[in-house]
């Protein structure tokens, strides 16, 4: 099994909304992480693949909480921000 990961730094100008979370995140700087993991034993290179971003925490006890969302749905939400800039 071969896993990779990228890691990256994406930046919204505006507070917004990504689907799978449930609250309104703040405009800043997030990390963002992919991980890609081949599965084995087939006869075809096939990846599974999983986006994380890093956000503020919701509860006290942390400062930062790591959560899986949809590489689509990051891309939707950049979209989104890039589009009130431009308004």
């Amino acid at each position: 099994m071969t896993i990779r990961s990228r890691r990256e730094t994406v930046t919204f100008k505006h507070p917004f909304r990504i689907r799978g979370v449930e609250r309104l995140l703040p405009a800043g700087a997030y990390e963002v992480v992919t991980d890609e993991e081949t599965i084995e034993g087939l006869s075809l290179s096939v990846w599974r693949v999983a986006t994380m971003i890093i956000v503020p925490a919701e509860a006290a006890r942390s400062t930062t909480e790591m959560l899986s969302i949809g590489s689509v749905d990051l891309a939707d939400a950049q979209a989104a921000d890039a589009s009130v800039a431009n308004d």
